[in-house]
């Protein structure tokens, strides 16, 4: 496999939500994915399965190593499509933002070009929020969400939700995201991607995050970031 450039998060590497996920989708349900290094664009990967677990490889780096997963995390009642559209124009990052071109969150990306998922805090509640509306070139034949797009989609947000509630300064980065899909979202439908805080041990923040469509879950996702020194 090959995570193209369109698909970057840093200038230089993968998006780590979507580089999970094209290692993630290789087993049948709920899987984690640690990111070992910056994933490489436009370069041939492979993945080796070791057990129940997998690695995708670079040469003779690990990438990434992916397990089956049990996700427990309650989801947050959902947001609704006209709360995620008012949460956004409070998104904190439509200027000076570190990655700018990121293939989720990054403002310089066109429409049909990235996700542009924008959270922001969502009025009276602890979690971020944002539109989203998938572009067809996302989706597969059926109009169904390719699910590497749908692990991406569940990277930033989470991300959000503790940066919309908590003094900030300094770069991060994905270390790991577990997820579980429950039904992929359609090109076109109106989806929300939420995010939340849930805790915090030294260099690591801990962050949920959960994609929507009319109160909906469609995912669940828990990450962990890690603080750059």
């Amino acid at each position: 496999m090959i995570i193209e450039p369109r698909f970057r998060g840093p200038p230089g590497s993968g998006n780590g939500g979507y580089s999970c996920g094209v290692l993630g989708i290789t087993f049948p349900g709920p899987a984690e994915v640690t990111l070992r290094v910056p994933p490489p664009l436009g370069k041939e990967l492979r993945v080796e399965r070791k057990g129940d677990k997998a690695l995708l490889m670079d040469g003779e780096a690990v990438v990434a190593e992916g397990a089956p997963a049990t996700l427990e995390l309650e989801p947050p009642a959902p947001v609704s499509f006209d709360e995620a559209v008012k949460a956004s124009r409070g998104y904190p990052w439509h200027t000076g933002h570190p990655y700018p071109t990121c293939f989720v969150c990054g403002p310089q990306r066109g429409e049909g070009d990235g996700l542009r998922i924008f959270p922001g805090a969502v009025e009276g509640r602890k979690a971020a929020a944002a539109p989203w509306v998938p572009d067809p070139s996302l989706a597969s034949e059926s109009g169904a969400v390719r699910p590497e797009i749908m692990w991406a989609a569940l990277d930033c947000p989470g991300w959000y939700g503790f940066m919309c509630f908590h003094e900030w300064s300094g770069m991060v980065l994905l270390g790991r995201l577990a997820a579980r899909i429950d039904r992929l979202a359609r090109a076109g439908e109106r989806c929300v991607a939420a995010g939340w805080f849930l805790g915090r041990e030294g260099r690591k923040i801990h962050t949920g995050s959960a994609l929507f469509s009319g109160g909906e879950l469609l995912a669940l996702g828990k990450s962990t970031w890690i603080a750059l020194r």
